[in-house]
């Protein structure tokens, strides 16, 4: 019972690669960077539906995430850079959530995702 396939949900991921420097038309650095990230990867996860209560919480009373998500893939490459699509498609609309922090144990992987709003 613990990844059952009527529970999980399609979920898009991307990892974090690093931060490139911006230049300018003349080849000249401007001192802002990019961060780069790989192509969006399609899994299937189990989704809360919402945080759950401070006693009770997987990650604890100062991590602030609006849900969690589990697999039981312990070898899921997503780690707290990483970005996530739920709900939304990558070739339509930006990412609405972030990882915020990690928890594996021995059969799954528990992951506080945070939303996020980008233009």
């Amino acid at each position: 019972m613990r990844g059952l396939k009527r529970n999980k949900q399609n979920i898009y991921y991307a990892l974090y690669e690093g931060k490139r420097e911006l230049t300018d038309e003349y080849g000249n650095k401007t001192g802002e960077s990019e961060v780069l990230y790989s192509s969006p990867v399609l899994v299937k996860m189990s989704i809360s539906a919402a945080k759950g209560n401070s006693e009770l919480d997987l990650f604890g009373i100062n991590i602030n995430y609006t849900k969690t998500i589990i697999t039981d893939d312990t070898n899921c490459p997503i780690k707290e850079d990483s970005i996530l699509w739920i709900g939304n498609s990558p070739q339509k609309e930006p990412h609405n959530y972030v990882v915020v922090q990690t928890a594996k144990s021995l059969n799954n992987i528990a992951y506080a995702v945070k939303e996020v709003d980008v233009s």
